[in-house]
Order: C-alpha cells, then structure tokens, then sequence
C-alpha cells in the first residue's frame, strides 16, 4: 500500500513539475551571472558542477547528478569541477585533478565519495590519498608525482578563476553555459536543480 500510494503521488507531481519549469526566472530557481565566463567548447552547452568531495550536501546531491547524466544530450557537455574554499578542501581538489589527467576520474569519483562518506574515511591529506588510489592501479610514487606537478597546479588555478567568475560562494553549485548559477537554495532542493538545469539548457538551444 505505501509504495502504491508513494507511486500515486510520484504521478500526481510529474506533471506539475512541467509548470513549474515555466515560472522559473532569475531570482527564482537559478541566478544570472552577471559577467559571463567563457566556456570550454563553444559547440556544447556546458554545464559544470561545482563541488567538494568532503561536502555531505554534494554527497547528497551526487545520485541525482548520475541520474541525469545517464541521459544527457549530445549537445551538452558535463564536467565536474573541484572548488577550494577552504584549505581542507585542497587535497581533495588536487585528488580530482589527478585522477582526470590519469584517466581514471569516473572510477574514482564515486568511489571517493563513497569512502569519505559511507566508510568514514578523512582522506584528506596526501598519504592517505596516496594510498587510496593504489586500488587503480596507480603507484605512490607516481601518484605524488602527478599531486604536487605544474600540471595540477594549473587546473587548480584555472578552476579557481572560473569559480570566481560564477560568484559561486558555496558548493554544490550548477553553472549552465557560464551563465546561470543553479543551486538547492534557489531551485528549491536538490531534487529540483537538474529540472532548472533542463530548463537552462533549453533556453540556450532557443537562444542558439
């Protein structure tokens, strides 16, 4: 009886949710950033989430974030991009990167989470990240190799400058083609964000 009636409401909202995505505005699911930040590829719609592996609210956002992916049109491109508001949040920003030029982001992106999250584990610090990406088949010794090279310290500076230019003052945060900032706090919950995310791109099709 309550998945029943758990399916009778799911139905009930679906069609709402159309409407709704109608009233969205700036100021009311989404915010316009008011200097645009150029984006990757011209060609593509980018959107890039903004994030921190240590943030339980990223965490929580993250199965929503799958389930969208799993679905995204050829039009758009997705990325994750690593924020550094703190300095905790520096290894594990460096941590992504790694992965990413090693080839290995998708494998590891989940299961970082996972263990920060699910396991308890800080990994917050170069050892311990040393360690954890030995399971990939990456070596300690390459792996502080790649954490401390020029090369991760450039994305690290890149990611730094486009974040700035949102104006993203907190994390998760959705930026669509460098123009729109989406976040729980404007969409009105997680569960919500990749429906302003939809309507975003939507837009810039229509715009396009």
């Amino acid at each position: 009886m309550r998945k029943l009636f758990s399916a009778l409401i799911l139905a009930f909202l679906l069609p709402l949710s159309g409407a709704w995505a109608q009233d969205y505005s700036d100021g009311n699911g989404y915010t316009t950033i008011k200097n645009p930040v150029r984006t990757a590829n011209p060609d593509k719609i980018e959107v890039v989430e903004i994030f921190w592996f240590g943030c339980p609210h990223c965490y929580a956002l993250e199965p929503f974030t799958q389930a969208w992916k799993k679905n995204v049109a050829p039009d758009v491109e997705f990325s994750y991009m690593p924020a550094v508001f703190g300095r905790n949040w520096l290894a594990h920003a460096k941590a992504f990167h790694v992965a990413s030029l090693l080839g290995i982001e998708e494998k590891v992106h989940t299961d970082l989470f996972n263990a920060i999250h699910q396991d308890g584990k800080r990994l917050n610090n170069e050892d311990d990240l040393a360690e954890f990406f030995t399971q990939y088949g990456v070596s300690e010794d390459e792996f502080r190799k790649q954490f401390n090279s020029f090369a991760v310290n450039s994305r690290l500076s890149q990611a730094d400058a486009k974040i700035r230019g949102y104006g993203a003052r907190g994390v998760p945060g959705i930026v669509v083609n460098g123009k729109y900032l989406v976040t729980a706090a404007t969409a009105g919950g997680n569960n919500r964000i990749y429906s302003v995310v939809d309507f975003l791109i939507e837009k810039e099709r229509q715009a396009k």
